[in-house]
């Protein structure tokens, strides 16, 4: 892929990108510094940090006709999700703060003959307004969560705002989350059975809602908003990625774009028995599985602390800190950290449950999942693990867990157009009543139907590129490891944790596409990075070859913090794509070389 410009999307050209090129060492430090030379040139930006231009649109649109000179809103897709991001600013912000807050509802306008058409896709924004002095406090639960609009619903009830089909809502606005009521599903006789509100009581109307014709619906979408998509579709996409999902995980057939039968599902999983689909929940993002896992919990087990194992993802930490009662953080994932957590539980403290990253992001350090599984047993917490970087593919974590969590914007979609996140069940956790219980009232499917598409499509050759991957990202760690320039190099073939990973990889399975590398002077670094002719932003698991200063971007305000626990503030993050072997070693082996000469 060659060089993009300062700013451009990452792919270019591609309206709903999830990553932007920071070119240069410098264009990563300006962004991190707000300087508008990079900020003012970014056409987008990863979707939980940078707002879409769709998204800000149409907030701006929204404000003019029913807001005041000088405030600023957020939009999320219902109204459950408003009245939490309420709730949370109401618990950090001042009063002046919080008695600027309003949330305004768009629903589809019934009276217009139109909105029939769109009554499958549940088309809704729910538009949390206050101050400018608010921002960052809405910002950090759009941020933490995920629960914001995707730029594709945006987009779409943006249109139909301006055409007069979304009004407001004069209902009385709503001060709390209530449980979330049945999501909807699109026309009756499209719907499938093992969904996930399977078993739930009925919160419709007495009187029954006429169901859209099929084909009136997909003409109006296509003649009114260019778009071909047929809500009859959706569920069916969503199963698809349920059971390739479950597809990684059965032990005896290759994982293949082909949904996995759902008796073979039940029957025949690596270390798991009676998974089912409906086990399998689907998110707008990765983060939001993280947040709502942690939600799930809290509601299925109480209000206790949870531990953070191993150093995290950045909005990982902060759920856990921030939503709930807070957390106890282990940096290192070490044996020696869970001989002090040991300590702790056997000295009678408790936790809700243990958060860990395998690998860990970006040391890709692997924790001993086999003894955290033995402790939570003993001394009753649950186990949530994020396999993002490993994949489903590569390795198998749902025995040791009770709750798998998976950000499918990486790897599973490998596009970098759609977010996505995922959150597994096990039928075989002491928790699993207590959770499905909660599921059945908590759990609000809000992932917007264009998104599943494009998931569902991204995600057929999942298999497949997985081995490309996994052959590349080895081949480049050699180049790496074999020259003088390089300090360390993280790589879970390779790290001390290695063991443990080897416990969780699948037959066949590789070692993921993600490399970290430092090198030994920070000149050096630089050098290479700018240097190196790949693409240049955030994210990860895409299909390109994407490469950053990571720890510059994620821990930009508390590097010194992140170096206690060995995270360099030079490291470079590389996530490797699909490009030609021989090619791609040979882009990384002549950045290296510029380094070498560059830095002398």
């Amino acid at each position: 892929m060659p060089a993009f410009n300062l700013g451009e999307s990452i792919p270019p050209h591609t309206e709903h990108a999830v990553s932007v090129s920071l070119p240069t060492w410098r264009a990563n430090v300006g962004y991190e510094e707000g300087e508008d030379w990079v900020v003012g040139s970014m056409t987008t930006g990863y979707p939980r940090f940078f707002i879409h231009r769709s998204i800000q649109a149409f907030a701006r649109d929204i404000l003019e006709k029913n807001g005041r000179k000088g405030q600023v809103a957020f939009l999320f897709p219902t109204r459950q999700v408003a009245a939490r991001c309420v709730s949370f600013v109401k618990l950090r912000a001042p009063p002046t703060i919080v008695s600027s807050l309003e949330v305004l509802h768009l629903v589809l306008d019934a009276a217009n003959p139109q909105s029939k058409a769109l009554r499958g896709l549940c088309p809704s924004i729910s538009a949390v307004i206050c101050s400018p002095e608010g921002f960052s406090f809405l910002k950090q639960y759009w941020q933490h969560t995920g629960d914001g609009v995707s730029s594709r619903r945006a987009e779409f009830c943006h249109g139909l705002f301006k055409d007069g089909l979304l009004r407001v809502d004069e209902m009385p606005k709503t001060t709390a989350a209530p449980m979330s009521p049945k999501p909807c599903r699109g026309p009756k006789r499209y719907q499938r059975g093992g969904s996930l509100d399977a078993g739930k009581p009925s919160t419709a109307s007495p009187t029954p809602t006429p169901v859209p014709d099929r084909e009136e619906t997909s003409r109006f979408l296509e003649e009114r908003f260019g778009r071909n998509l047929d809500v009859s579709f959706v569920e069916p996409a969503k199963s698809a990625i349920k059971r390739r999902i479950a597809g990684a995980l059965t032990s005896d057939r290759e994982l293949t774009a082909s949904p996995v039968p759902e008796k073979e599902m039940e029957s025949n999983t690596r270390g798991v028995v009676n998974l089912r689909e409906d086990d399998i929940y689907l998110f707008p993002a990765g983060m939001n599985a993280i947040y709502n896992a942690h939600r799930a919990l809290l509601g299925a087990r109480g209000s206790l602390k949870s531990v953070n194992f191993g150093f995290p993802y950045v909005d990982t930490l902060k759920i856990l800190e921030k939503f709930g009662p807070g957390c106890v953080f282990y940096g290192n994932a070490s044996e020696a950290d869970l001989d002090d957590l040991e300590a702790r539980l056997k000295a009678g403290e408790r936790f809700l449950g243990l958060f860990c990253e395998f690998p860990g992001n970006p040391l890709l350090t692997c924790p001993n999942l086999a003894r955290i599984r033995e402790m939570a047993d003993m001394y009753d917490f649950a186990v949530v693990v994020d396999e993002t970087i490993g994949t489903f593919a590569n390795i198998n974590v749902l025995p040791f867990a009770d709750i798998v969590v998976s950000s499918l914007t990486k790897i599973f979609s490998g596009d970098c157009n759609v977010m996505g996140g995922s959150a597994i069940f096990n039928p075989n956790s002491r928790y699993y009543s207590a959770l499905k219980d909660f599921a059945r009232t908590g759990y609000e499917d809000t992932y917007w139907p264009e998104d599943v598409m494009f998931m569902e499509r991204n995600s057929r050759d999942f298999a497949s590129r997985i081995d490309r991957i996994n052959a590349n990202a080895e081949a480049i760690c050699d180049v790496f490891r074999e020259n003088k320039l390089i300090k360390t190099v993280f790589y879970p073939r390779d790290n001390e944790s290695s063991a443990n990973y080897e416990a969780c990889k699948v037959p066949g399975g590789g070692y993921g596409g993600l490399i970290s590398v430092v090198f030994h002077r920070k000149e050096q670094a630089v050098a290479f990075y700018d240097a190196v002719d790949t693409a240049k932003g955030p994210s990860l698991g895409t299909n390109f070859t994407l490469t950053s200063p990571y720890v510059l971007l994620a821990h930009y305000q508390e590097l010194e913090w992140a170096s206690q626990f060995g995270v360099d503030p030079d490291l470079i993050r590389i996530s490797v794509g699909l490009e030609d072997t021989a090619d791609i070693v040979k882009v990384f082996q002549t950045a290296l070389d510029v380094a070498e000469h560059g830095s002398q």
